[in-house]
């Protein structure tokens, strides 16, 4: 075929267009995108402003990209500590949380033990519970355990959503190869660090992030269980800074970016196993 007859053919071929509907949804997503993307730039750009430069244009761009305010914060509300206590109560309670309930959730989904549907059936309930906030109250101040360390971590031992996660996700492990690792010996221990746990990582991934944006994002707990400052997890030394130098907008803001971004980072890390473990929780069982 020469090329007048390519270009006779490439005339005669209709043209495709762009159906109103399409870009009808173009424009509702760009919506979208403007309502939660525009805030958090604006943010970004209040925490390199000084604070004349804000009161003059809230919603400009800074004339100079400094760190000021971020020294300001990190200087004015110890946030060292907080950011401190918040990554030990994360840390901690997260890994205590993904270990046991791993152990927790293997056996419902195997189904090694009667009753295994009807404890994951109240797990489900307790989703749509609100938080029994006045026994749990009790039970730490019974304990001794109230304005502690290790009082608030154990606050997040349990999590209804990782649970059903990681039962979900576990119904997919054949079970030709846990028949296969009793034939050859395999110790239940062995077999959970050595199989399951590699096995389910996009699970555990989800279920970590899940557990840990909960943790570090909490705000109500630390309210009421802790009184000392030197305790405060980050969102709560934020509420302290915000009441010190709440009318410095620019300083608030960048103490907000240094709150968020650990958990930011995680995300990023951990981004490629969340969206498998999501999904392929969702279709088993």
């Amino acid at each position: 075929m020469t090329a007048v007859d390519a270009a006779r053919s490439d005339a005669r071929r209709p043209k495709r267009r762009v159906k109103a509907g399409t870009i009808a949804w173009y424009v509702i997503l760009l919506a979208f995108s403007v309502v939660y993307i525009g805030p958090l730039l604006m943010l970004v750009t209040t925490s390199f402003k000084t604070l004349g430069e804000f009161f003059k244009d809230p919603t400009g761009l800074p004339e100079n990209f400094g760190l000021t305010n971020f020294t300001y914060a990190w200087e004015k509300a110890n946030f060292a500590q907080y950011l401190l206590n918040s990554t030990l109560y994360t840390v901690v309670a997260t890994a205590i949380f993904v270990v046991t309930s791993v152990f927790v959730a293997f056996p419902i989904a195997r189904g090694y033990f009667k009753g295994g549907q009807f404890l994951l059936t109240l797990y489900l309930i307790a989703l749509f519970l609100p938080p029994a906030l006045i026994p749990q109250f009790q039970l730490i101040l019974n304990l001794g355990l109230f304005n502690s360390r290790t009082g608030y971590i154990l606050l997040f031992l349990v999590n209804p959503i990782g649970i059903i996660i990681l039962v979900n996700y576990m119904k997919s492990i054949p079970q030709e190869l846990v028949e296969a690792a009793a034939v050859d010996g395999c110790g239940y221990y062995r077999f959970m660090f050595k199989i399951v746990f590699p096995m389910i990582r996009p699970a555990i991934a989800t279920v970590t992030v899940l557990h840990a944006i909960g943790i570090w994002n909490e705000l109500i707990l630390p309210t009421i269980y802790l009184t000392n400052d030197n305790l405060y997890p980050v969102t709560r030394g934020l509420i302290a800074f915000e009441g010190l130098y709440g009318s410095n907008w620019p300083a608030l803001a960048a103490a907000v970016l240094m709150l968020m971004t650990p958990m930011l980072l995680l995300f990023l890390y951990l981004q490629r196993y969340i969206i498998s473990g999501l999904t392929a929780g969702a279709v088993k069982g």
